[in-house]
């Protein structure tokens, strides 16, 4: 397993992974720095969130490896599918599941997603369209958000 640690618009990522495919895209708030070096296995993957947060880039088209249960794995594959500059509510994707009654485990789920940003779940928002938890926090979010709105405009939220 391969790792690097990047610098972005909105903190430190760090991605892991190996021949496989990408495992993990997560913020990282400890006091390290950046790598110097990007390992081969994860050299698409670092260019590709370079153009995301460049503007240059909506989609993702990685090998992705995320390792989760079943069920969390058909959430983060619905996650996928929420296209750019569009959000989704939590009870929306439970009843895209099948069962609006699965709407904690979707967000449970949601919140357990190792792939920040390629598997997009901050495009989950609240039925009543506000900001609802982020793992990399609801700063990370809004901003996330906004980078992606088709609107330009002063604030989201």
């Amino acid at each position: 397993m391969e790792n690097v640690i990047i610098a972005t618009p909105i903190g430190l990522l760090e991605l892991k992974g190996s021949s496989s495919g990408l495992c993990s895209v997560l913020f990282i708030e400890t006091g390290v720095t950046p790598s110097s070096i990007v390992p081969e296995v994860l050299e698409d993957a670092v260019t590709q969130l370079q153009e995301y947060f460049a503007g240059k880039r909506t989609t993702f088209s990685l090998k992705i490896s995320p390792l989760g249960t079943d069920f969390q794995c058909r959430v983060w594959k619905a996650l996928e599918a929420i296209p750019f500059g569009k959000t989704t509510s939590y009870l929306a994707m439970a009843k895209q599941l099948g069962d609006p009654k699965v709407i904690r485990a979707a967000a449970s789920a949601n919140g357990k997603n190792p792939i920040s940003i390629i598997i997009p779940c901050h495009r989950v928002i609240g039925s009543d369209g506000s900001l609802t938890g982020y793992a990399g926090g609801l700063h990370r979010k809004k901003w996330l958000l906004e980078h992606e709105s088709p609107v330009t405009q002063g604030s989201l939220f």
